[in-house]
C-alpha cells in the first residue's frame, strides 16, 4: 500500500507542477490573505476534488468542455472581482481578515476551477488501476497540498517584499489583471486543446 501511496503522490505531483494555473492562483491569494487560512481552504478543496476524482474515475475527464471552461473562468473572474472590490487599505486590514473568509475564498477559487485537469485524471486512473481508492486519494491530496504549500509560502514571501516597495493600488490592479488573464486562458486552453 505504501508503494501505491508514493506512486500516486509522485505521479500527481509531477503531473500538476508543470504549467498549472493553481500556482498562480495561490500566489495571488497569498498576496492578499494570511497563509494559514489559505492552506485550510486549499486542503479542503483538494480533498473534495480528489475525492470526486477517485470515486468517479474516468468519467470526470468526460465533463462537457464548455462547462469546464465556464466554471474555471467564472472562478478566476469571481476572485478577481473580490480583489477589485477591496479598498487600498488592505495592509492594515489584512491581519483583521477573518480566517474563515480567507479559507472560503481559497476553497472556492480552487474547488470551482480546473475540473478534469491532469491531476484528477491521474488520480482517477490510478484508483481504477490499483482498486485502492483511499490510498490513491491520500497520495493525490498530499501531492496537491505539497504543491499548494509551495505556492502559498512563495506568495507570502513575495507579499512581504511587495508590502515595503509597491503601492497597494498597483498590487490590486496587477492581481485582478492576472486573474482575468488566467480566466481567459482557461477558456482558450480548453477550446483549443480539446477540439471544440
Amino acid at each position: 500500500m505504501i508503494v501505491i501511496f508514493f506512486a500516486t503522490f509522485g505521479a500527481v505531483f509531477i503531473a500538476e507542477i508543470v504549467g498549472d494555473k493553481l500556482l498562480y492562483t495561490t500566489g495571488v491569494l497569498a498576496a492578499r490573505y494570511r497563509t494559514a487560512p489559505i492552506m485550510i481552504g486549499m486542503a479542503a478543496a483538494f480533498m473534495a476534488k480528489m475525492g470526486v476524482a477517485v470515486l468517479v474515475g474516468e468519467a470526470i475527464s468526460r465533463l462537457p468542455r464548455l462547462l469546464v471552461a465556464g466554471i474555471t473562468a467564472v472562478s478566476f473572474i469571481g476572485v478577481a472581482i473580490t480583489l477589485w472590490r477591496k479598498d487600498d487599505h488592505y495592509r492594515e486590514e489584512r491581519d483583521k481578515h477573518k480566517a474563515h473568509k480567507a479559507a472560503m475564498v481559497s476553497f472556492a477559487a480552487i474547488f470551482f476551477s480546473e475540473w478534469g485537469d491532469v491531476g484528477q485524471i491521474t488520480a482517477a486512473t490510478l484508483a481504477a488501476k490499483y482498486h485502492a481508492v483511499l490510498i490513491v486519494w491520500l497520495g493525490a491530496v498530499c501531492a496537491m497540498i505539497t504543491k499548494g504549500s509551495m505556492a502559498a509560502f512563495l506568495g507570502a514571501g513575495i507579499r512581504r517584499w511587495i508590502h515595503d516597495r509597491v503601492s497597494p493600488t498597483v498590487v490590486r490592479y496587477v492581481g485582478v489583471s492576472l486573474l482575468l488573464v488566467l480566466g481567459a486562458l482557461s477558456v482558450i486552453e480548453i477550446l483549443t486543446t480539446k477540439g471544440i
